[in-house]
């Protein structure tokens, strides 16, 4: 029976799976999991549907493999759709099973992956198919910010189905197999008159770079499987414990010389932050998330002298690092994610401010910008900020700045921070003397160098105790560490409340 579980009653089914490139439930599972740890549960579970000839097709495991195992050693939950039976639809034992491998995964205080691979609600088992999908939501919203809940989306997923990935804390896609979408393209075309491909309208592309549904595509199963392995290393079991530590070959007091030359002293010129990024961590090392996605700021997992860090950074080559809607929606859940799970969090700033424009008025971004503002606000693991060049306006404030609780600011010699950049503060400021001159262009200048000495010198906010120290580039990495090991116990009191009420 238990072979009959594993194998199906239908060798071509198998194949069939194979010959799209795509593992079956076990072999995802076994790819998943430490070799030999894998812990089965209701492998013998049946469906109890009669109606539409489904009392003939009773199939053990009811289409979902669930149970648990380890991944590096550490206990991990988790449950995978098997396309081979019902194409993965759920009904009401496959809603079943998934919900009891959530409620220990809760109960132990481990991890939860889910391997999507199904066709929705299973339409011969009506409403309590629904209920099933119902159960999942609940404790989806139940565990959030309780134990790490990984999607790793490796077939269709369509309707409702699609929400529960969407209530987790982190969507892996493989390009050319998955997709997510409400509504199919049929429905689409039937609805609006659009033709459009499953790819096209919900594939990991789309959602990788577009909606930013997906924080990570990969282009095979065997790569997504690996990096889910890699995620968890960085992550800690449940909300009561700290992130894995590791111990480190890359010294804690190294110099990072490279810095002076990575980037620029110009604030208008463009760099790659990834390469600061890269010298501060320990080896190199980082795990980026959304890397396709609102590429104006980076959200980066990583250790420093081996102790898991979240990294924050406005990128310079990507809209100037502007902050924008898509941006501040990003940055906000990455912040809210760390706190989440005990990871300090460390702001790389270099800002020009928020993108103008009409569009981004009329989209919302006080509203979504205030979704950083308050993910920041309400944080209470160690925050340290570091300015590497500018930070003006708004932007400078939303960036974990002191006014907003970073425990301790930090900045680089060169750094300016305004309410803008000395141009377009000497235009407002001087407009009717420039305009009444008879050279505009020399006393522009003119109130331009004045406005920067007086205003914008890198020692101006560190003179009203607004940034903690400046320190020189090559030291970051060495003071970085400190900080982050003298705030390790750090504890902060919440006021009592149900919740706050956050921006959406």
């Amino acid at each position: 029976m238990k072979k009959e579980a594993r194998e199906g009653t239908d060798p071509a089914a198998t194949a069939r799976q194979h010959a799209r490139g795509k593992l079956t439930a076990h072999e995802r599972v076994e790819l998943l999991l430490d070799e030999g740890s894998f812990t089965e549960i209701e492998p013998l579970r049946r469906h109890r549907a009669t109606g539409f000839g489904m009392d003939e097709r009773r199939p053990y495991s009811d289409g979902v493999v669930c149970g648990w195992g380890t991944v590096h050693g550490r206990t991990v939950f988790v449950y995978a759709h098997d396309f081979r039976v019902f194409g993965g639809a759920l009904g009401e034992a496959h809603a079943e099973k998934i919900h009891k491998v959530m409620d220990l995964a809760e109960a132990a205080g481990a991890p939860l992956v889910g391997l999507n691979d199904g066709a929705g609600a299973r339409i011969q088992e009506g409403v309590t198919a629904l209920a099933g999908y119902g159960g999942i939501f609940r404790r989806n919203a139940r565990s959030s910010g309780v134990i790490p809940q990984i999607s790793v989306m490796l077939g269709p997923c369509a309707g409702g189905a699609a929400y529960s990935p969407a209530l987790t804390d982190f969507v892996f896609m493989v390009r050319n197999t998955s997709q997510m979408f409400i509504t199919g393209p049929d429905v689409v075309k039937a609805v609006t008159g659009e033709e459009i491909t499953h790819n096209g309208l919900g594939g990991a592309e789309v959602h990788a770079m577009t909606s930013g549904v997906a924080a990570f595509i990969h282009d095979d199963e065997h790569a997504c499987l690996e990096d889910v392995r890699y995620l968890l290393s960085l992550l800690p079991s449940n909300n009561n414990e700290l992130p894995p530590r590791v111990a480190s070959d890359d010294p804690a007091d190294r110099p990072t010389d490279a810095l002076l030359d990575i980037v620029p002293a110009e604030p208008t010129r463009s760099y790659d932050m990834r390469a600061v990024v890269a010298e501060i961590v320990d080896d190199g090392e980082f795990f980026e998330v959304h890397a396709e996605w609102a590429t104006n700021v980076l959200c980066v997992l990583s250790r420093m002298d081996g102790q898991v860090v979240g990294i924050v950074a406005n990128q310079p080559n990507a809209l100037a690092g502007v902050l924008d809607i898509h941006a501040s929606e990003k940055a906000a859940r990455f912040v809210q994610t760390c706190d989440a799970f005990n990871i300090p969090l460390i702001t790389l700033v270099d800002v020009p401010g928020f993108l103008p424009g009409v569009d981004q008025e009329h989209g919302g971004i006080i509203r979504h910008g205030a979704k950083l503002l308050y993910a920041y606000c309400t944080a209470t693991v160690p925050r340290i900020q570091l300015i590497l060049r500018k930070a003006y306006g708004g932007a400078y404030i939303v960036m974990d700045s002191r006014s907003i609780g970073a425990d301790i600011s930090l900045a680089w010699p060169a750094n300016e921070i305004a309410v803008m950049g000395a141009e377009g503060a000497a235009n407002v400021i001087f407009r009717k003397e420039i305009a009444a001159s008879g050279d505009p262009d020399a006393v522009r200048a003119q109130r331009i160098k004045e406005y920067r000495a007086e205003l914008m010198h890198p020692y101006y906010a560190a003179e009203r105790g607004l940034v903690d120290d400046v320190i020189d580039p090559r030291t970051t990495r060495r003071t970085l560490i400190r900080a982050l090991d003298m705030l390790r116990s750090k504890h902060s009191e919440q006021p009592v409340r149900k919740h706050g009420n956050p921006p959406v």
